[in-house]
């Protein structure tokens, strides 16, 4: 104890000297905090960056946790402090505009500092028709990836995914966590039974439906903006043993977005009668129907749009996956048949694999290693994610994947629709007023400075382009909502939450007064800035 007192000492002596620390000593040596306050060169420049590698804040220190009580103690601090500093919570950091930085407060590594997961294994009822004691208990911290290993020895898994796994569950509940599962069970803001959260006050309080709902339901898709989650209970399912995995190509926009709607209808029928996971892209350059988000077809073998005659046009390739295990294997194959001949794709596209299920649901991260390896993933990413209402997505299509893209995309374009009635209006996400709507994700990379000279994968033409989508939306009359949305105004984003925003702001008043949490989003400034400095 003396030690870790004679560390904290010492670091907030370097702060003082070194930032100009704006907090008394005496607040931090008083917390008694059992984890570690860093000014590591290496933990301030991890930091200060994040995956989208477009901007970067130096924090004035980083924290790693050792509990929760860590997080209650340094956050009690900030709220009780009289000059005041900032806190913001970093999960994998995953967010492409600094949604997690913070330039005038620390920084809390929430991953990578706690293991929960051996002290809240998964508690699974013996009786397995009572679903709700199908749960697991993690830290705000813990990555899917984690997660999905420590069920499965159970034999169980969570029921809603992200693409990648090596998120932070923390991180995608306060955004909403989707993938191609989310139009049967919901995004994963919709599959969580209990939360631990310590709010801008610093009190660390247990919400749910039944208790202090109002917290539960403004954490999730909060963006970080009422309190920092420090424990998630999860729901599970029995696992599949195996992933049967298609893809089928289509020239036709109008047959694609049917065949996508009509699938995502079946949510409600039996098993056997409907895919477990429905996605989809979109390919406007001569390339492989390869991406990096998957390797699904050999190297050996690699598949051209040349071959399907699309004349240079726009191809559209739908992605579904059927679950399966031992006992139904043998009806497999029907089940899918029995689906695709109702569907109007290319005849001779559908391409199919199989693995198992742990394999496909990790599939991005195989991926990811190859591009590192390559010195191709530490790049800038101009990620630009749209929920688009259905009545609008065929002038989407005509407008932007036939009109502003022209034949270059620098990185997969993802395009599949989700139904409404699957995300609780009660959280603090919004989406278009529409039963159905598409999630339209261009997954980017300026790659100009690694393979040089192409003008159209630089960062600037890509940010730019990304500008000229929203401006012919707007335009348009196109009333889309941003995912992971960036705005840098309070009168943006009072215009992305619309009828949401006085709810918004009435929860923000109650959980975070002060304004100390997740200033990276730029929604709310704090209430001492001018005391230590304006964005």
């Amino acid at each position: 104890m003396a030690t870790n007192k004679l560390l904290l000492t010492f670091a907030i002596c370097r702060l003082i000297v070194t930032v100009g620390l704006t907090l008394r000593p005496t607040e931090l040596l008083r917390l008694g905090l059992n984890g570690q306050l860093s000014l590591d060169p290496t933990d301030m420049e991890t930091a200060s960056l994040d995956f989208g590698m477009m901007s970067r804040a130096e924090p004035l220190a980083v924290f790693h946790p050792a509990s929760a009580e860590d997080v209650v103690r340094l956050v009690d601090a900030a709220y009780a402090s009289v000059n005041g500093f900032t806190v913001s919570a970093k999960g994998h950091g995953h967010s492409i505009n600094g949604q997690a930085q913070t330039s005038h407060g620390v920084v809390i590594e929430m991953s990578g500092s706690v293991k929960k997961l051996a002290q809240l294994s998964p508690l699974v009822s013996m009786e397995q028709e009572v679903q709700e004691q199908r749960y697991v208990d993690v830290w705000g911290g813990e990555l899917w990836i984690d997660v999905l290993r420590a069920t499965l020895q159970y034999g169980l898994a969570p029921k809603s995914w992200t693409d990648y796994l090596y998120l932070s569950v923390g991180g995608t509940l306060s955004n909403a966590g989707i993938s191609g599962q989310a139009f049967n069970h919901g995004p994963q803001i919709s599959n969580v039974y209990e939360l631990d959260v310590v709010t801008g006050k610093g009190e660390l309080m247990t919400c749910s439906e039944e208790q202090n709902s109002e917290l539960f339901h403004a954490v999730l898709g909060g963006l970080g903006q009422f309190g920092i989650i420090t424990r998630a209970r999860i729901p599970l399912e029995p696992a599949p043993q195996r992933v049967r995995w298609i893809r089928a190509l289509y020239s036709n926009f109008t047959a694609f977005t049917k065949d996508q709607e009509f699938l995502i209808s079946l949510h409600g029928h039996p098993n056997s009668q409907k895919f477990d996971y429905i996605e989809g892209f979109v390919i406007v350059d001569d390339g492989l129907i390869n991406n990096w988000r998957s390797s699904f077809f050999s190297p050996r073998n690699p598949v051209k749009i040349t071959s399907f005659n699309a004349n240079g046009s726009v191809l559209y390739c739908l992605e579904v996956t059927k679950n399966y295990d031992e006992s139904s294997a043998n009806t497999i194959d029907q089940e899918i048949e029995a689906l695709l001949e109702k569907l109007d794709f290319i005849p001779t596209s559908v391409f199919t694999t199989d693995l198992p299920y742990v394999d496909f649901l990790d599939r991005v991260h195989k991926n990811e290693l190859k591009l590192r390896s390559k010195g191709l993933w530490d790049v800038p990413h101009p990620w630009l994610n749209l929920l688009v209402p259905k009545s609008r997505i065929s002038d989407f299509d005509k407008g932007v994947f036939k009109g502003i893209l022209g034949n270059n995309t620098s990185g997969p374009i993802l395009i599949y629709p989700m139904n409404k009635d699957k995300w609780d209006h009660r959280s603090s996400v919004v989406t278009p007023d529409e039963q159905v709507f598409y999630l339209v994700a261009f997954l980017r990379s300026a790659l100009d400075t690694v393979i040089g000279g192409d003008e159209s994968q630089s960062l600037e033409y890509l940010t730019n382009q990304n500008r000229r989508i929203l401006r012919f939306c707007d335009d348009a009359g196109i009333k889309l909502k941003q995912y992971l949305p960036h705005y840098t105004t309070q009168e943006e984003w009072m215009d992305h939450f619309g009828d949401k925003w006085a709810q918004f702001y009435q929860r923000k008043m109650e959980f975070d007064p002060r304004r100390i949490l997740a200033t990276g989003q730029r929604i709310f400034k704090p209430s001492f800035t001018s005391k230590v400095a304006s964005w």
